[in-house]
């Protein structure tokens, strides 16, 4: 193995322990979402999916 791959792989270890604790926080002291927005997240979602989806169908 490379010493680059084992510096990015300790970088990005240190990293995730670093910004766990903070993240837990966050996800602790959010509000929860009410039924009505979630239209609003999955609508755009499923336009890029179609829209990915024509894309690929007009490449072929």
């Amino acid at each position: 193995m490379d010493w680059t791959k084992i510096l990015w792989a300790l970088a990005l270890g240190a990293m995730i322990l670093l910004l766990w604790p903070q993240a837990k926080r966050m996800l602790a002291e959010s509000r929860k979402a009410e039924p009505g927005e979630w239209a609003g997240v999955i609508l755009p979602l499923a336009l890029v999916a179609g829209l990915v989806a024509v894309l690929v169908l007009l490449v072929r």
